[in-house]
Protein backbone atom coordinates (compact mmCIF):
# COMPACT_ATOMS: atom_id res chain seq x y z
CA UNK A 1 0.00 0.00 0.00
CA UNK A 2 2.55 2.32 0.84
CA UNK A 3 4.57 1.53 -1.79
CA UNK A 4 1.54 2.20 -4.43
CA UNK A 5 1.13 5.44 -2.91
CA UNK A 6 4.79 6.68 -3.29
CA UNK A 7 4.49 5.36 -6.98
CA UNK A 8 1.46 7.25 -7.40
CA UNK A 9 3.46 10.65 -5.34
CA UNK A 10 6.19 10.36 -7.75
CA UNK A 11 4.20 10.40 -10.50
CA UNK A 12 2.47 13.31 -9.93
CA UNK A 13 5.32 15.09 -8.96
CA UNK A 14 6.96 14.06 -12.09
CA UNK A 15 4.19 15.57 -14.08
CA UNK A 16 3.48 18.18 -12.44
CA UNK A 17 7.43 18.88 -12.56
CA UNK A 18 6.80 18.39 -17.33
CA UNK A 19 3.67 20.98 -16.89
CA UNK A 20 5.85 23.80 -15.61
CA UNK A 21 8.73 23.11 -17.64
CA UNK A 22 6.50 23.34 -20.11
CA UNK A 23 4.50 26.38 -19.08
CA UNK A 24 8.11 27.91 -18.36
CA UNK A 25 9.67 26.91 -21.78
CA UNK A 26 6.59 28.83 -23.52
CA UNK A 27 7.01 32.20 -21.14
CA UNK A 28 10.96 32.12 -21.54
CA UNK A 29 10.48 31.96 -25.02
CA UNK A 30 7.18 34.28 -25.84
CA UNK A 31 9.16 36.98 -23.31
CA UNK A 32 12.50 36.38 -25.86
CA UNK A 33 9.68 37.29 -28.90
CA UNK A 34 8.20 40.52 -27.41
CA UNK A 35 11.79 42.27 -26.48
CA UNK A 36 12.92 41.30 -29.30
CA UNK A 37 9.90 42.95 -31.08
CA UNK A 38 9.77 45.84 -28.62
CA UNK A 39 13.70 46.02 -29.94
CA UNK A 40 13.24 46.17 -33.23
CA UNK A 41 10.58 48.98 -33.10
CA UNK A 42 12.52 51.19 -30.84
CA UNK A 43 15.65 50.63 -33.45
CA UNK A 44 13.48 51.44 -36.38
CA UNK A 45 12.15 54.76 -34.81
CA UNK A 46 16.19 55.55 -34.06
CA UNK A 47 15.42 55.40 -29.66
CA UNK A 48 17.71 52.95 -29.01
CA UNK A 49 20.64 50.96 -30.83
CA UNK A 50 20.80 47.80 -32.06
CA UNK A 51 21.56 45.41 -29.50
CA UNK A 52 25.55 42.97 -30.24
CA UNK A 53 26.56 40.60 -29.38
CA UNK A 54 26.52 38.83 -25.56
CA UNK A 55 28.61 40.37 -23.44
CA UNK A 56 30.68 37.92 -20.96
CA UNK A 57 33.00 39.17 -17.26
CA UNK A 58 30.11 42.03 -17.02
CA UNK A 59 31.41 42.38 -13.16
CA UNK A 60 34.81 42.01 -14.13
CA UNK A 61 34.63 44.61 -16.59
CA UNK A 62 33.16 47.08 -14.45
CA UNK A 63 35.77 46.42 -11.93
CA UNK A 64 38.44 47.14 -14.77
CA UNK A 65 36.90 50.25 -16.22
CA UNK A 66 37.05 51.74 -12.95
CA UNK A 67 40.90 51.86 -13.06
CA UNK A 68 43.09 53.92 -14.66
CA UNK A 69 44.46 50.92 -16.41
CA UNK A 70 40.90 49.98 -17.29
CA UNK A 71 40.23 53.36 -18.75
CA UNK A 72 43.25 53.41 -21.08
CA UNK A 73 42.36 50.04 -21.93
CA UNK A 74 39.06 51.04 -23.08
CA UNK A 75 40.67 54.04 -25.43
CA UNK A 76 43.18 50.97 -26.67
CA UNK A 77 40.68 48.53 -27.53
CA UNK A 78 38.44 51.46 -29.35
CA UNK A 79 41.55 52.40 -31.48
CA UNK A 80 41.36 49.04 -32.85
CA UNK A 81 38.13 48.44 -33.83
CA UNK A 82 37.89 45.13 -31.95
CA UNK A 83 34.59 44.42 -30.29
CA UNK A 84 35.50 43.31 -27.52
CA UNK A 85 35.36 45.14 -24.03
CA UNK A 86 37.94 45.60 -21.27
CA UNK A 87 36.71 42.78 -19.39
CA UNK A 88 37.14 40.19 -21.84
CA UNK A 89 40.63 41.21 -23.31
CA UNK A 90 41.74 41.44 -19.58
CA UNK A 91 40.36 37.86 -18.87
CA UNK A 92 41.75 36.75 -22.92
CA UNK A 93 45.10 37.77 -21.28
CA UNK A 94 44.84 36.63 -17.54
CA UNK A 95 44.30 32.62 -19.28
CA UNK A 96 46.92 33.52 -21.93
CA UNK A 97 49.60 33.76 -19.14
CA UNK A 98 48.29 31.14 -16.98
CA UNK A 99 48.58 29.13 -19.86
CA UNK A 100 51.94 29.70 -20.81
CA UNK A 101 53.20 30.21 -17.15
CA UNK A 102 52.21 26.36 -17.36
CA UNK A 103 53.52 25.12 -20.26
CA UNK A 104 56.37 27.25 -19.59
CA UNK A 105 56.66 25.38 -15.80
CA UNK A 106 55.63 21.84 -17.36
CA UNK A 107 58.06 21.80 -20.72
CA UNK A 108 60.79 23.56 -19.53
CA UNK A 109 62.23 24.11 -16.10
CA UNK A 110 59.78 26.15 -13.35
CA UNK A 111 62.27 28.75 -13.62
CA UNK A 112 60.56 29.63 -17.02
CA UNK A 113 57.22 29.83 -15.77
CA UNK A 114 57.39 33.39 -15.03
CA UNK A 115 58.97 34.56 -18.18
CA UNK A 116 56.55 32.44 -20.35
CA UNK A 117 53.82 34.59 -18.11
CA UNK A 118 55.27 37.71 -19.07
CA UNK A 119 56.00 36.99 -22.50
CA UNK A 120 51.97 36.44 -22.65
CA UNK A 121 51.87 39.87 -21.32
CA UNK A 122 53.89 41.58 -24.22
CA UNK A 123 51.99 39.33 -26.65
CA UNK A 124 48.90 40.93 -25.38
CA UNK A 125 50.13 44.53 -25.88
CA UNK A 126 52.41 43.80 -29.25
CA UNK A 127 48.89 42.19 -30.30
CA UNK A 128 46.79 45.37 -29.68
CA UNK A 129 49.79 47.59 -30.87
CA UNK A 130 49.39 45.25 -34.21
CA UNK A 131 45.90 45.87 -34.40
CA UNK A 132 45.95 49.44 -33.90
CA UNK A 133 48.75 49.95 -36.62
CA UNK A 134 46.57 47.85 -38.96
CA UNK A 135 43.36 50.22 -39.10
CA UNK A 136 45.54 52.96 -38.94
CA UNK A 137 46.89 51.26 -42.20
CA UNK A 138 43.92 50.79 -43.75
CA UNK A 139 42.23 54.26 -42.51
CA UNK A 140 45.76 55.62 -44.47
CA UNK A 141 44.45 54.02 -47.62
CA UNK A 142 41.37 55.13 -47.87
CA UNK A 143 42.63 58.82 -47.09
CA UNK A 144 42.75 59.32 -51.01
CA UNK A 145 39.09 58.12 -51.63
CA UNK A 146 37.93 60.37 -48.55
CA UNK A 147 39.94 63.57 -49.41
CA UNK A 148 37.76 62.86 -53.40
CA UNK A 149 34.73 62.67 -51.77
CA UNK A 150 34.97 65.67 -49.72
CA UNK A 151 36.18 67.53 -52.39
CA UNK A 152 33.02 66.59 -55.12
CA UNK A 153 30.66 67.70 -52.29
CA UNK A 154 31.91 71.07 -51.25
CA UNK A 155 31.85 71.79 -54.54
CA UNK A 156 28.51 70.85 -55.48
CA UNK A 157 27.63 72.97 -52.41
CA UNK A 158 27.36 70.90 -49.86
CA UNK A 159 28.22 72.05 -46.23
CA UNK A 160 31.27 70.48 -44.92
CA UNK A 161 29.41 68.99 -42.07
CA UNK A 162 27.11 67.43 -44.30
CA UNK A 163 29.63 66.24 -46.96
CA UNK A 164 31.42 64.10 -43.86
CA UNK A 165 28.22 62.65 -43.29
CA UNK A 166 27.80 61.33 -46.71
CA UNK A 167 31.73 60.09 -46.37
CA UNK A 168 31.00 58.05 -43.31
CA UNK A 169 27.94 56.46 -45.26
CA UNK A 170 29.95 55.85 -48.77
CA UNK A 171 33.23 54.58 -47.30
CA UNK A 172 33.63 51.57 -45.79
CA UNK A 173 35.56 50.58 -42.50
CA UNK A 174 37.25 51.88 -40.58
CA UNK A 175 36.59 54.85 -42.67
CA UNK A 176 33.41 54.97 -42.46
CA UNK A 177 33.02 53.99 -38.76
CA UNK A 178 35.24 57.01 -37.83
CA UNK A 179 33.47 59.42 -39.67
CA UNK A 180 30.11 58.28 -38.24
CA UNK A 181 31.51 58.96 -34.88
CA UNK A 182 32.73 62.44 -36.03
CA UNK A 183 29.38 63.11 -37.50
CA UNK A 184 27.28 61.99 -34.41
CA UNK A 185 29.99 64.59 -32.28
CA UNK A 186 28.92 67.21 -34.62
CA UNK A 187 25.47 66.46 -34.88
CA UNK A 188 25.11 66.34 -30.78
CA UNK A 189 26.91 70.39 -30.81
CA UNK A 190 30.54 69.57 -30.95
CA UNK A 191 33.02 71.96 -32.74
CA UNK A 192 34.63 71.32 -36.08
CA UNK A 193 37.94 71.36 -34.62
CA UNK A 194 37.15 69.13 -31.50
CA UNK A 195 35.32 66.41 -33.75
CA UNK A 196 38.26 66.16 -36.14
CA UNK A 197 40.78 66.71 -33.49
CA UNK A 198 39.83 63.36 -31.54
CA UNK A 199 39.77 61.26 -35.07
CA UNK A 200 43.49 62.63 -35.12
CA UNK A 201 44.24 61.23 -31.92
CA UNK A 202 42.13 57.71 -32.14
CA UNK A 203 44.40 57.38 -35.16
CA UNK A 204 47.53 59.23 -35.31
CA UNK A 205 49.18 59.67 -38.60
CA UNK A 206 50.74 62.18 -41.09
CA UNK A 207 48.23 61.85 -43.66
CA UNK A 208 45.41 62.09 -41.67
CA UNK A 209 47.16 65.49 -39.61
CA UNK A 210 47.40 66.73 -42.41
CA UNK A 211 43.80 66.33 -43.81
CA UNK A 212 42.66 67.61 -39.99
CA UNK A 213 44.43 70.48 -40.60
CA UNK A 214 43.13 71.70 -44.34
CA UNK A 215 39.52 70.93 -43.04
CA UNK A 216 39.94 72.92 -39.51
CA UNK A 217 41.65 75.99 -41.65
CA UNK A 218 39.30 76.04 -44.22
CA UNK A 219 36.29 75.80 -41.94
CA UNK A 220 37.97 78.76 -39.62
CA UNK A 221 38.92 81.12 -42.51
CA UNK A 222 36.48 80.11 -45.38
CA UNK A 223 38.81 79.43 -48.00
CA UNK A 224 39.47 77.44 -51.05
CA UNK A 225 38.72 74.09 -49.94
CA UNK A 226 37.67 72.31 -52.95
CA UNK A 227 41.36 73.16 -54.29
CA UNK A 228 43.55 72.20 -51.43
CA UNK A 229 41.39 68.55 -50.87
CA UNK A 230 42.04 68.27 -54.57
CA UNK A 231 45.79 68.88 -54.35
CA UNK A 232 46.15 66.80 -50.89
CA UNK A 233 44.06 63.88 -52.78
CA UNK A 234 47.03 63.77 -55.32
CA UNK A 235 49.56 63.92 -52.55
CA UNK A 236 47.76 61.26 -50.42
CA UNK A 237 47.89 59.33 -53.60
CA UNK A 238 52.00 59.48 -54.10
CA UNK A 239 52.29 58.49 -50.45
CA UNK A 240 50.21 55.74 -50.57
CA UNK A 241 52.68 54.48 -52.96
CA UNK A 242 55.50 55.20 -51.55
CA UNK A 243 54.71 53.42 -48.49
CA UNK A 244 53.46 50.03 -49.98
CA UNK A 245 57.08 50.13 -51.47
CA UNK A 246 59.19 51.43 -48.20
CA UNK A 247 56.86 48.60 -46.60
CA UNK A 248 57.63 45.68 -49.64
CA UNK A 249 61.20 46.51 -49.31
CA UNK A 250 61.68 46.25 -45.25
CA UNK A 251 59.32 43.20 -45.20
CA UNK A 252 62.68 40.64 -44.69
CA UNK A 253 64.16 42.83 -42.34
CA UNK A 254 60.64 42.59 -40.27
CA UNK A 255 60.26 38.91 -40.20
CA UNK A 256 64.21 39.09 -39.02
CA UNK A 257 63.22 40.63 -35.92
CA UNK A 258 60.80 38.34 -34.86
CA UNK A 259 62.80 35.56 -36.22
CA UNK A 260 65.56 36.11 -33.73
CA UNK A 261 64.10 35.66 -30.54
CA UNK A 262 61.76 33.11 -31.65
CA UNK A 263 65.28 31.16 -32.41
CA UNK A 264 66.67 31.38 -29.00
CA UNK A 265 63.00 30.22 -27.77
CA UNK A 266 63.24 27.08 -29.89
CA UNK A 267 67.37 26.38 -28.56
CA UNK A 268 65.66 26.11 -25.37
CA UNK A 269 63.35 23.65 -26.56
CA UNK A 270 66.01 21.97 -28.38
CA UNK A 271 68.90 21.91 -25.16
CA UNK A 272 65.81 20.40 -23.04
CA UNK A 273 65.04 17.75 -25.37
CA UNK A 274 68.93 16.71 -26.14
CA UNK A 275 69.11 15.98 -22.58
CA UNK A 276 66.04 16.13 -20.19
CA UNK A 277 66.34 17.89 -17.31
CA UNK A 278 69.35 19.84 -18.36
CA UNK A 279 66.80 22.91 -17.87
CA UNK A 280 66.57 22.19 -14.60
CA UNK A 281 69.99 21.91 -13.59
CA UNK A 282 71.05 25.57 -15.39
CA UNK A 283 68.43 27.15 -13.60
CA UNK A 284 68.92 25.11 -10.37
CA UNK A 285 71.98 27.84 -9.45
CA UNK A 286 71.69 31.78 -8.86
CA UNK A 287 74.49 31.94 -12.22
CA UNK A 288 72.62 29.80 -14.29
CA UNK A 289 69.80 31.96 -13.62
CA UNK A 290 71.22 34.73 -13.91
CA UNK A 291 72.75 33.82 -17.31
CA UNK A 292 68.97 33.47 -18.90
CA UNK A 293 67.83 36.63 -17.67
CA UNK A 294 70.78 38.08 -19.36
CA UNK A 295 70.28 35.59 -22.37
CA UNK A 296 66.30 36.72 -22.85
CA UNK A 297 67.46 40.74 -21.96
CA UNK A 298 69.98 40.42 -25.22
CA UNK A 299 67.68 38.48 -27.81
CA UNK A 300 64.48 41.92 -26.25
CA UNK A 301 67.38 44.18 -26.82
CA UNK A 302 68.26 42.82 -30.42
CA UNK A 303 64.78 43.12 -30.98
CA UNK A 304 64.04 46.79 -30.61
CA UNK A 305 67.20 47.58 -32.20
CA UNK A 306 66.15 45.39 -35.35
CA UNK A 307 62.91 47.50 -35.45
CA UNK A 308 64.48 50.66 -34.38
CA UNK A 309 66.67 50.66 -37.25
CA UNK A 310 64.06 49.53 -39.89
CA UNK A 311 61.66 52.13 -38.94
CA UNK A 312 61.45 54.76 -42.08
CA UNK A 313 58.97 57.36 -41.75
CA UNK A 314 57.92 58.48 -45.18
Amino acid sequence: MELDTLVTLTTGITLLACVLAVVGSHAYAMGRAQRQALIDRLSATGQVAVVGRRRYFRDLDRRVRRTRFGRRLELRLAATGLDVTPGEFFAAMLITVAGLWLVGHATLAPFFGPIAGLLGVWAATQFLNWQRQKRIERFINQLPELARILANATQAGLALRTAIGMAAEELEAPAGEELAKVAHQLALGASMDDALGELADRLPSRELVVLVTTLVLSNRAGGQVVAALRNLTETLEERKETRREVRTQLSQVNMTSYAVPVMGIGSLFLMNGVKDGALDRMTGSPVGQGAVIVAFALYAVGFVLIRRLSRIDV
